[in-house]
């Protein structure tokens, strides 16, 4: 586990999934039960040896290579930064190890494409973290889909984002990083991939991308306090143009106060009926149950629109998201079957990322073709 340092690396990816598995292993599907053992790789020996003596792991090492080299090994996970992936994950793939990463995979198209080549040549199970399709909301929202609650999908609204502090006065929720486009930063490289197979897997493939990336805020302080110039945008404003002519609409933003339940939220139209879900709730409104308002400015509005929306259950106990992909891709790479969330989908992810990019620097529409390998 390499990155496990990092905010999402530690808490999502060792805290919530890894140990818990080490702790009481990963059932198959056949009922028998494998032990899941990490091995800690990190950069700063104080920092790695620390965080392995506090969850009691055995394993750790600043030497990266020596483990992809170790035959003993099966699987090899990426969190570390944009830039040191590919060359990391080329290591892997190429020691015939299993590879699981977090996502932008390459910093280009091109990289990711060669990435999601050599893996398929090598015959590896390759996985890429998809973890919004395993949150309770989009579980349920998902279900609706299947279940034809919409009827026909017109489409989606989604708003995601939070203030992320400056860092002059109070500390920034987020690395400095992530705001300087030179170490691969930016809220479209970060979040159009997730968008990406989140509009893939409830509404079918992006045909077209209109976006403007923008850089709300210029000037940040880093986490020594020093001031220094955001070079990457904090915000972004997708268009996105889906098979059977559904148009979905998705703000992106580290400069925008809350004002809705969570810090996600998708709404998705159709014909028959509503439902807007987030990272946990999901709601949804019928077409018989569908209210009439008139607009009138002249007079206060006294219809409780939230009232007339009904919740949906869950129906299941659904575990941390996070967890649940790393089991199902273990179960996957013992198997030796391919993930359903492979390197090609993550592909698509970073050149959805470039297009808006593109999108935003001319001024235009552009048309996603096709990946092929």
């Amino acid at each position: 586990m390499n990155g496990v340092t990092g905010r999402m690396g530690y808490r999502q990816h060792l805290v919530r999934s890894i140990l818990p598995l080490r702790d009481d292993g990963l059932l198959l599907e056949d009922g028998t039960r494998i032990d899941v053992e990490p091995i800690l790789i990190g950069r700063n020996a104080d920092k790695i040896a620390a965080l392995a003596a506090q969850h009691g792991v055995t394993e750790w090492t600043t030497d990266a290579a020596s483990v992809i080299a170790d035959p003993t090994i099966d699987v090899y996970f990426d969190a570390q930064v944009t830039s040191r992936r590919v060359e990391a994950l080329t290591s892997a793939i190429k020691a015939g190890k299993h590879v699981y990463t977090e996502k932008p995979t390459a910093e280009t198209l091109t990289e990711a494409i060669e990435l999601a080549r050599m893996a398929e040549n090598a015959g590896v199970v390759a996985g890429v973290v998809h973890d919004k399709l395993y949150l309770p909301g989009l579980v349920k929202l998902r279900r609706l889909v299947d279940e034809g609650f919409f009827g026909r999908i017109l489409s989606m609204r989604g708003e995601f984002g939070y203030w992320v502090f400056e860092g002059d006065g109070q500390p920034a929720q987020r690395p400095s990083w992530n705001y300087r486009s030179e170490d691969g930063g930016g809220i479209t490289v970060d979040m159009f991939c997730h968008w990406n197979y989140v509009m893939e897997s409830l509404l079918g493939p992006v045909q077209a991308v209109t976006a403007r990336a923008v850089t709300h805020i210029p000037t940040r302080w880093d986490e020594d306090r020093r001031p220094y110039s955001a070079t990457a945008d904090d915000a972004a404003y997708g268009i996105f143009e889906i098979d059977g002519g559904i148009v979905a609409q998705i703000n992106s933003s580290w400069a925008v106060r809350v004002y809705r339940d969570e810090l996600v939220e998708f709404q998705i139209d159709g014909t028959h009926g509503s439902a807007v879900a987030g990272l946990r709730r999901c709601v949804a409104q019928q077409r018989a149950h569908t209210p009439k308002p008139v607009w009138n400015p002249d007079l206060p509005v006294t219809e409780p629109f939230r009232d007339q929306w009904l919740e949906v259950p869950a129906n299941a106990d659904l575990d941390n998201g996070f967890k649940l992909q790393w089991e199902e891709f273990l179960r996957d790479a013992v198997a030796g079957r391919p993930h359903r969330f492979g390197l090609l989908s993550a592909a698509r992810g970073v050149q959805l990322a470039e297009l808006g990019l593109q999108s935003s620097a001319q001024g235009r529409r552009l048309e996603v073709p096709e990946i092929v390998l």
